[in-house]
């Protein structure tokens, strides 16, 4: 089977696309704009990739038998049972004062080679079983992990594109392919939506 015909294949490069334009929305910003909170929950762009490191580990390690082979540098991570410590409650979602951004992304570039073995190592119908799912746990797939990780990268990287187009106004799909229409005068445009909705 040719890789353009390779499910497994397919979905494996449309995670690291993912991957990949997630890390760019963080590039050459400061450590304070990486940091700061963007919405009443607390959102910020260092805290995404903090979080999908966890959910990548998690989804490509335990439910497969897989230990992280640093567990000391991730203490947020969850037990299998899905019991936190009150102290790390969020913990995943923002890098602290003694975690430069620098440490975070670096960890999650290991993180994609740890994942990427679980998923080279394994067929789609590979069997793991999530502990936190359900009562007890749910059987899955490396196909159903392959699919529910994705989805929850591409949520956080949509979640990532408008925290930096807030910064800055920078918008995009990937490095070099931003998928946005060229010659658009977004001021007309958006004042236009605003006329629009103040009718309402």
């Amino acid at each position: 089977m040719t890789t353009a015909h390779d499910p497994k294949a397919t979905l494996k490069r449309y995670l690291q696309g993912t991957r990949e334009g997630l890390l760019w929305k963080l590039d050459g910003l400061s450590e304070r704009d990486l940091r700061l909170p963007r919405t009443p929950t607390g959102t910020n762009l260092l805290g995404i990739v903090k979080h999908v490191a966890g959910v990548e580990i998690d989804y490509f390690g335990v439910t497969f038998g897989r230990d992280w082979p640093t567990p000391q540098e991730v203490p947020w991570i969850a037990a299998p049972t899905g019991d936190v410590p009150p102290d790390l409650l969020q913990a995943d979602f923002f890098a602290t004062a003694d975690e430069p951004a620098e440490q975070i992304l670096d960890l999650y570039r290991r993180v994609w080679a740890f994942a990427d073995e679980t998923i080279d190592a394994l067929p789609l119908d590979a069997p793991g079983r999530v502990p936190w799912w359900g009562d007890g746990g749910a059987d899955v797939t490396l196909h159903t992990i392959l699919v529910h990780v994705l989805a929850d990268l591409k949520q956080h990287a949509g979640h990532a594109d408008i925290l930096r187009e807030t910064i800055d106004g920078k918008v995009g799909l990937l490095p070099g392919n931003d998928n946005m229409p060229g010659g658009l005068d977004w001021p007309a445009y958006t004042a236009r939506l605003t006329a629009i909705a103040d009718r309402f």
